[in-house]
């Protein structure tokens, strides 16, 4: 998985600038239903696809920021809901877990032909899903407000800690850090990235036995800790467009975000010039001393679902496929995300992940049961946040929560 991602990365630096006007889908009859995020790389895709819709042809799209919640639910009757769902490496897993997406081999073989093999995301040997951009958590900060503070970008969280008390100590900003730490999965995934920094592992080797509650695990809650104290109050309710919104209203100087949030980061749209022009980027942070970011690699693409006719799934394929086509890049599209398609050339905005990739960040895991540890996570990391439980508490109820679920679904005895 590790390599797949690199390798994606380093051929759409390679990758030539051609490109071809999209050609009538082709598609004569169906019905398209996608639910996936709604930042804007996913926005264009979904725009993409409902450009296939017809008279016989019904294309529709459901963009929301819980389309976790509802993908496996909308995908699990029969017919399904939802005729595709857009996914990362996180949310690919629960889909496969509950067999509601299919096998794309032979989509892909009849009308994949313009998809780069670094696109096909093939598991146990059959493609689930085809990738369409990749993404990470990076450094963003504010060029304008450190150089008044006298201090560099932070190289470490260390050096952000440091560097927040500086600004704050100047009156220059109350909060001066912000990130996506909502409650829930966000917070989860901000431990996962500051857990990995520190060197953990989160299971037992070859088990899926949890193993969190450690010295790592202990350190990268004080951590997150330490950094909210210089967030916002509120900072337990900021997803990554809360996150956005404070960054674009000029409260925050520094955060990891996410580099397909960096394009509109950069928009004057609903903020200033003077923070759109002094919005600035780098690679991840480090913790601990360690070598590997406290950051995770991803991917986004489309899966199709299995309970819905070979018509509708034909049209889902097509459709979708269609919203990737190299012609959808253009000054607008291209920054919005790293583009694993044909003719993408990266923008300044796809700096961070570019470094990302380069420090040798882990790819989010792909395990069964990562995403139950996930969500265990984020049902119970508040209690330490808000100072209701100490970490060592905090990280017995997440194995306990997730021992139980695993047990539940039988990948533990």
């Amino acid at each position: 998985m590790k390599s797949m991602i690199k390798t994606a990365l380093v051929g759409a630096l390679m990758l030539a600038g051609s490109s071809y006007a999209y050609a009538d889908c082709g598609i004569s009859k169906g019905r398209v239903s996608i639910v996936g995020n709604e930042f804007p790389a996913i926005q264009t895709v979904g725009k993409g696809a409902m450009a296939c819709a017809t008279d016989s042809v019904e294309v529709k799209a459901n963009l929301t920021a819980d389309h976790q919640k509802i993908n496996v639910q909308g995908m699990s009757n029969n017919p399904a809901e939802y005729t595709s769902a857009i996914v990362a490496n996180s949310s690919i897993v629960a889909l496969m877990n509950e067999d509601v997406i299919r096998p794309l081999d032979d989509l892909v073989e009849k009308h994949g032909g313009k998809l780069k093999s670094n696109q096909l995301i093939t598991i146990d040997g059959k493609v689930m899903a085809v990738a369409f951009m990749a993404n990470a958590q990076h450094l963003v900060y504010r060029k304008d407000i450190l150089e008044k503070a006298g201090i560099a970008p932070p190289k470490t969280y260390e050096e952000m800690l440091a560097g927040a008390k500086k600004i704050k100590d100047m009156g220059l900003l109350e909060y001066p850090l912000g990130g996506p730490y909502k409650a829930g999965w966000n917070l989860a995934q901000e431990f996962n990235n500051m857990y990995i920094g520190y060197g953990g592992e989160f299971f037992e080797p070859g088990t899926a036995k949890v193993s969190i509650n450690n010295e790592q695990g202990v350190k990268a809650l004080e951590m997150m800790k330490a950094l909210s104290e210089y967030m916002n109050p509120d900072y337990l309710t900021h997803d990554s467009n809360a996150t956005s919104a404070e960054w674009k209203a000029g409260n925050v100087a520094m955060m990891h975000m996410w580099g397909s949030r960096v394009g509109p980061l950069r928009d004057t749209e609903g903020s200033s010039k003077e923070v759109s022009e002094n919005t600035a980027i780098d690679a991840p942070l480090t913790v601990g001393g360690g070598s590997v970011p406290a950051t995770t690699l991803w991917w986004d693409g489309f899966t199709v679902a299995k309970n819905i006719s070979d018509e509708d799934a034909e049209a889902t394929f097509i459709a979708l496929t269609k919203a990737i086509d190299p012609s959808m890049l253009n000054d607008e599209t291209s920054p919005q995300a790293v583009w694993l398609i044909d003719g993408y050339k990266p923008t300044p905005a796809a700096e961070g992940v570019f470094k990302t990739a380069g420090m040798g960040a882990k790819p989010y895991p792909m395990r069964p049961f990562q995403g139950l540890l996930h969500t265990a996570l984020g049902a119970e990391i508040a209690d330490f946040m808000t100072g209701k439980e100490s970490a060592e508490k905090t990280l017995a109820d997440v194995e306990a929560a997730y021992t139980a679920a695993a047990t539940e679904k039988g990948f533990l005895k």
